[in-house]
């Protein structure tokens, strides 16, 4: 069988017709799209469907559509390294939107695709070595059922309904607006108004230089700073080799090269040499705001890369900042206000608009309910291994990208893990495998996903009950390294004793 044939039979307990591929594909944004291209290419003899609850591919740039919603690291090596990326360096969510679209085109992706696909459980029988999805079709609000040899998780890891908001006192007093980014609403009016974004990450980044021109005054509030490389929104090196007549495929490739390189340095940098990174990373901010607001503003208590840094491109934030357009202010709030907030300070920031850019809800596995022979999965309860399976559930792959670097890199490298087990498989007569640990994994330490001197953002903190668990081994750990996975994992040792097959 292969394409998008499909096996179908009637199940005894309704009419509903079953769907069999021999791959499932949960999402269609940037990790789902790159899993169909890998098993399209690597994995040809094998049938696959792609399912997303939306009506579009995207993801996340499906669904953000704040005011400049732009990528915050370059697309250079966010982009998928079979395809070139021809632009800029830090792109728009269209812009991206529509090199995804070429990927889908070019490589004939969307016949595999089904949008308004809801998957609501998952259920593996070790009897028929088959996983059992049931998916609500939203255009129909009908049940479909799909049974599928392996499951390929592409849906990203926070929640697309809701943002994260804290309660804060007093918030039901506030007269003005209330707006989370991730649910900008399209008519919102900013115009000549009053505004206060919460936040201090990309998100509140981008939307205080893209609204500045056009309100009255937008305030950053932030509890407490964050790391920014402000830089010009360009690649010397791509502009450099762009008129020598090269392969676009030869460029792409020495431009991710240099540019891994340099974030590899950055990375090393954060543990090894902590503080001259960081006055290295101040001075760049400084070049624009000065010293004071620096020192008050963005001078964070951490050491770089324990959370996420963004790229300013242009340093818009803070060539707004420095014109009067935009003010960071930092403080705690006490209360809401009926005209604003009121900080623990005792000063009240008037605001006719509150953006809550706080952040977003960890959704582990697509929120889906997983069952193995009829147990309910506890993700808590598994370990896993290497950031992407997990021990007890098998014929299953997580995609979980890098806080470090573009998440991307790791799509990639899954996506030919994925393909090479696929063929072993194959090559074996065996119909299932899972991961366990091992005789000399008994007295291994079971700890938090990640560790929090590695990286500590908000969203993994208050969600940490809800994910796997770590060894103290690297096969037991996402070490959110892709510079040693980009050797490892291909030289993942299939035969390996935490590997069983069946």
């Amino acid at each position: 069988m292969s394409g998008t044939d499909t096996l179908e039979r009637t199940t005894s307990a309704s009419s509903n017709k079953v769907e069999h591929f021999d791959v499932l594909v949960v999402g269609a944004g940037i990790s789902g799209i790159g899993a169909a291209y890998h098993l399209k290419t690597q994995n040809p003899d094998k049938s696959f469907v792609v399912l997303d609850k939306f009506e579009t591919f995207g993801g996340t740039w499906h669904t953000h559509k704040y005011p400049g919603i732009r990528s915050d690291s370059d697309l250079y090596t966010f982009g998928y390294r079979f395809k070139p990326w021809v632009g800029a360096p830090i792109a728009t969510a269209a812009e991206i939107k529509n090199y995804m679209n070429e990927v889908i085109d070019e490589n004939d992706l969307k016949k595999h695709i089904r949008y308004r696909h809801r998957i609501e459980n998952a259920s593996w029988s070790s009897e028929t070595n088959l996983w059992t999805v049931t998916a609500t079709n939203l255009a129909t609000d009908k049940t479909v059922t799909f049974t599928t040899n392996f499951m390929f998780m592409g849906s990203g890891y926070y929640n697309h309904e809701k943002g994260y908001t804290p309660k804060w006192k007093g918030m039901d007093k506030f007269k003005g607006t209330i707006v989370h980014p991730q649910h900008w609403p399209e008519n919102l009016d900013y115009k000549g108004k009053r505004v206060v974004v919460i936040g201090s990450g990309a998100t509140a980044a981008t939307v205080v230089p893209n609204i500045a021109d056009d309100v009255e005054h937008v305030t950053m509030l932030q509890r407490s700073p964050t790391y920014f490389i402000p830089g010009l929104n360009q690649n010397e090196l791509a502009d450099m080799l762009a008129p020598l007549d090269l392969d676009p495929m030869l460029v792409h490739q020495i431009v991710r090269k240099k540019i891994l390189y340099d974030a590899g340095e950055l990375t090393r940098r954060s543990f090894e040499e902590p503080d001259a990174l960081t006055a290295e990373l101040l001075e760049g901010v400084r070049t624009f705001v000065g010293e004071d607001i620096t020192k008050k503003h963005f001078t964070p208590s951490y050491r770089p890369w324990r959370q996420r840094i963004a790229f300013v491109p242009d340093g818009d934030i803070f060539q707004g900042i420095a014109s009067g357009k935009a003010s960071v202010v930092t403080d705690e709030i006490d209360t809401y206000v009926e005209d604003g907030i009121k900080l623990k300070s005792g000063e009240v920031l008037k605001a006719d608009i509150i953006v809550t850019a706080t952040g977003f809800d960890l959704c582990v596995m697509g929120d889906i309910k997983f069952s193995v022979d009829g147990k309910p999965v506890s993700w808590p309860d598994t370990v896993n291994y290497r950031g992407m399976m997990f021990t007890g559930v098998p014929n299953l792959i997580w995609v979980f990208g890098y806080f470090r670097a573009s998440w991307t890199l790791r799509v990639d490298l899954l996506g030919d893990f994925v393909a090479r087990l696929l063929k072993r498989m194959d090559a074996n007569g065996v119909k299932q495998v899972r991961v366990e640990l091992r005789p000399q994994d008994s007295n291994m330490p079971l700890l938090d996903w990640i560790d929090s001197e590695n990286f500590n953002p908000g969203y993994l903190a208050r969600s940490m009950h809800l994910l796997p668990k770590r060894g103290d081994k690297p096969e037991w750990m996402h070490n959110q390294d892709y510079w040693s996975e980009r050797d490892e994992i291909p030289a993942i040792d299939l035969e390996g004793a935490e590997f069983i097959y069946s």
